[in-house]
């Protein structure tokens, strides 16, 4: 590929600026000086770019903690997304796995694999997906049963079985659910159709990838190896 676009995919610079500092004499492939933007690079090439080796990555994976307030989305023209989080090197192709309501805080994906933000996302892979709610109502023993066997939730929702655990019933209830789908607000509707109303969500898992506990929320990190060897067996 381009040098220039080499350096553009790796997020070292604007576009315009790399190219400047290609003519400049600021770049160098393989112990060697080039000034030409359009120099043909290949994977296997060392690249330094102001004193600083670039190595490419065709694919990266984030595990962030999303706090409220933040859009799961690339681009926002009014409020700040989950990409505008990752602050390491900015890569322009990066995306949430999915997405979270803005006020629903946890585990979120962020990548540029699309392969395998399919066979997260698609229907029929039935990905396993866990959430602490804090309920405004009182929570009961028959709701689970109705959870396990799916329900029609509104006009636009017939919802399939889902895991409804109880950790604590009241005036604020608190629950453990685990659904397959990823409908719009389908979490809160659900409640809703028992008249209740969901005061907090945080997702804690999402397959087999669980939120790591040591992030705070707006922090962000790698996925592991084995974290990530585990999303590509679904």
């Amino acid at each position: 590929m381009r040098l220039d676009k080499y350096l553009s995919d790796m997020g070292v610079s604007n576009r315009n600026e790399i190219k400047k500092n290609i003519r400049h004499g600021k770049v160098s492939v393989n112990g060697q000086t080039v000034k030409d933007p359009g120099f043909h690079v290949s994977l296997d090439d060392q690249i330094v770019y102001l004193g600083e080796t670039i190595l490419y990555e065709e694919y990266v994976y984030y595990m962030i903690n999303k706090p409220a307030g933040v859009v799961s989305a690339s681009m926002d023209k009014k409020a700040k997304t989950v990409v505008d989080l990752i602050d390491e090197r900015s890569r322009k192709d990066l995306f949430p796995l999915g997405r979270l309501d803005k006020d629903t805080v946890g585990l979120l994906l962020i990548s540029n694999d699309g392969l395998l933000a399919h066979r997260l996302l698609a229907p029929k892979f039935h990905v396993d997906k866990t959430y602490f709610a804090r309920i405004d109502g009182v929570v009961e023993d028959d709701m689970v049963a109705k959870f396990a066997s799916g329900f029609k939730v509104d006009d636009s929702l017939e919802a399939l079985p889902s895991k409804l655990k109880i950790i604590s019933s009241g005036q604020i209830s608190e629950v453990e659910i685990t659904i397959h789908e990823g409908k719009f607000h389908q979490i809160k509707r659900m409640f809703e159709a028992f008249d209740m109303k969901v005061i907090y969500l945080k997702r804690l898992e999402f397959g087999p990838i669980k939120l790591d506990e040591n992030l705070e929320e707006g922090q962000y990190r790698r996925l592991t190896s084995s974290e990530l060897e585990s999303l590509k067996k679904i």
